[in-house]
């Protein structure tokens, strides 16, 4: 699998949270006790099914392989993960030895606190390789700092069944063909859109969607970097997701429907076929798995990119997703987190993610492991795309990734405006 360059790059997974290994002591540089002992515990954010079991599984195989190292496993839900996190970071002695993250503008921040184990050296080459250009991913001024595990591009993910019900033969590819399938959904008494908005970043990621296709790639560029949103595009990408809300397209009650936790959730309204589709990140697939009725993966699951947008200046190919990664926190153990990280990213391993996950590797070898017809579209799309941005929010990192979420929401409630979204971005990065 080839990773194309992020564009303005430094977006479910695990952690090690540091016990003996931390703040001991007795304990010697390579964080093991007096009898070359180490116990570290796996924070992870799978909290049900077959991806809470993978790591459980991945615990015990690495301590069968190291029996000098105990693993104890925590999991923690995904969005609860990034303040558990930032929080922990603050006191080495109870902060996490390897966790994971998506990198961006908040890994950058890590690096920056000094909280960050250069693993350039730590990891091995063999990995690296495995690995490919995806490494770019979690890496800064040409140091790693985060290894990818898998790689989450992002698109709509729906229904087949629903979409021949309302008399749909072939995804939308264009802006008003999918406006013509949410009126055709609607007619045939379907949901057409699946929307979790009370966890924010689901909503906002109809924006940055939008974003993606009406601004040029010169122009989204410039602002990944400058965090600048004066051109006029950016105002387009929220007079676009108005007009989806305009035509009644989400689901009922989408601003306090949470995105993944339950039947119930804008997921489990996919999983369960009481709504058509949904924009999310490759990790869907395993999400819908734990939320069908039979816990089986969605037999009718198909995939498409987003659609393209008439005038707009993006390309149509442009995709945005995630890398998600491993950092190891600047006090870890370094012999034991390369061993863990190395460990994780073999062929093996990487094929029984896929498994339980339902979600792409980051080692390529493993890559033949994917299943199911709507992970090979949205792969090949990956595989294919002009070019690969991080999630905004990821990207700019929290503060300016929070207003931008925050304010979608407010202007989806009508409590905002589409110029609303870029002033309260443009505020929050002036902030700092």
């Amino acid at each position: 699998m080839r990773l194309k360059p992020f564009i303005a790059a430094a977006a479910a997974a695990a952690t090690l949270l540091s016990m003996g290994a931390c703040g001991n002591s007795s304990s010697s540089a390579d964080g093991t006790d007096a009898d070359g002992n180490v116990e570290i515990t796996m924070w992870h954010n799978s909290t049900t099914g077959e991806g809470k079991q993978y790591y459980e599984d991945l615990a015990k195989a690495f301590e069968k392989k190291y029996p000098n190292v105990k693993i104890s496993i925590q999991a923690i839900q995904d969005e609860d993960f990034k303040g558990k996190i930032q929080t922990a970071l603050q006191d080495p002695d109870s902060a996490p030895d390897i966790f994971f993250q998506r990198g961006g503008q908040e890994m950058q921040n890590m690096v920056d606190a000094n909280q960050l184990l250069d693993l350039t050296d730590v990891i091995s080459s063999e990995t690296k390789e495995a690995v490919g250009s995806a490494i770019d991913a979690g890496s800064i001024d040409g140091k790693v700092y985060g290894l990818p595990f898998t790689v989450t591009p992002g698109g709509m993910w729906y229904s087949k069944d629903l979409f021949k019900q309302a008399g749909i033969s072939e995804p939308p590819t264009t802006w008003d063909e999918l406006k013509t399938d949410i009126t055709k959904l609607k007619d045939a008494g379907i949901a057409p859109v699946a929307l979790g908005a009370k966890d924010a970043w689901p909503a906002a990621h109809w924006w940055y969607w939008s974003a993606l296709r009406e601004c040029s790639t010169d122009t989204f560029n410039k602002a990944m970097e400058s965090k600048n949103f004066d051109d006029e595009c950016w105002e387009r990408a929220g007079k676009d997701v108005q007009e989806i809300q305009k035509l009644d397209a989400f689901n009922d009650g989408y601003l306090t429907t949470s995105a993944q936790q339950g039947a119930n959730s804008s997921a489990g309204l996919l999983a369960n076929h009481k709504a058509a589709m949904e924009l999310m990140g490759a990790w869907e697939p395993g999400v819908l798995k734990d939320l069908t009725a039979d816990k089986k993966e969605m037999a009718d699951l198909g995939y498409f990119q987003f659609p393209s947008i008439d005038g707009g200046e993006g390309d149509a190919k442009a995709l945005m997703g995630g890398a998600d990664s491993f950092s190891c926190g600047a006090w870890a153990p370094k012999k034991v987190c390369g061993e863990f990280l190395d460990f994780l990213l073999t062929k093996d391993n990487q094929e029984a993610w896929v498994k339980a996950f339902s979600a792409p590797p980051a080692n390529k070898e493993a890559q033949s492991a994917v299943t199911g017809d709507a992970l090979k579209e949205a792969l090949d799309a990956y595989n294919n795309s002009s070019s690969y941005s991080m999630w905004l929010d990821t990207l700019f990192g929290t503060n300016v990734g929070n207003a931008l979420n925050s304010s979608v929401v407010n202007m989806l409630a009508g409590k905002g405006t589409p110029a609303d979204i870029t002033k309260a971005a443009t505020d929050a990065a002036a902030k700092g």
